[in-house]
């Protein structure tokens, strides 16, 4: 119970505020009013997957490390999968570099 409470409080921690800056319209006249939510869907985004993907890749190298230290026979059958796998975690940061910088750019 206490995993789907913490998923879902994570859920609207990470969403809520993004969803208020795709549905902000920008007005032609005047300033943004909703240039601040935007900036904060960005920010609070961009630190999320950084920091999410900060965790995958520690424990991605942890995991591939303690397989190399119980078998140093598997390390050349290791290293391909490894960096593989930490081009895609990295790939998902900068996925949300980019729809930030999308969002930044709405201002």
């Amino acid at each position: 119970m206490k995993k789907w409470l913490v998923s879902i409080v994570t859920f609207v921690v990470c969403f809520l505020p993004m969803a208020s800056a795709f549905a902000a319209e920008t007005s032609k006249a005047g300033s943004n009013a909703a240039g601040w939510a935007i900036a904060l869907a960005a920010g609070i985004g961009l630190g999320i997957a950084a920091f999410g993907g900060a965790l995958g890749q520690g424990r991605a190298a942890a995991s591939a490390l303690e397989g190399i230290a119980r078998n140093p026979e598997a390390s050349g059958k290791l290293f391909l999968p490894l960096i593989l796998g930490l081009a895609l975690i990295e790939s998902l940061v900068i996925y949300a570099f980019v729809i930030a910088l999308q969002l930044v750019g709405k201002l």
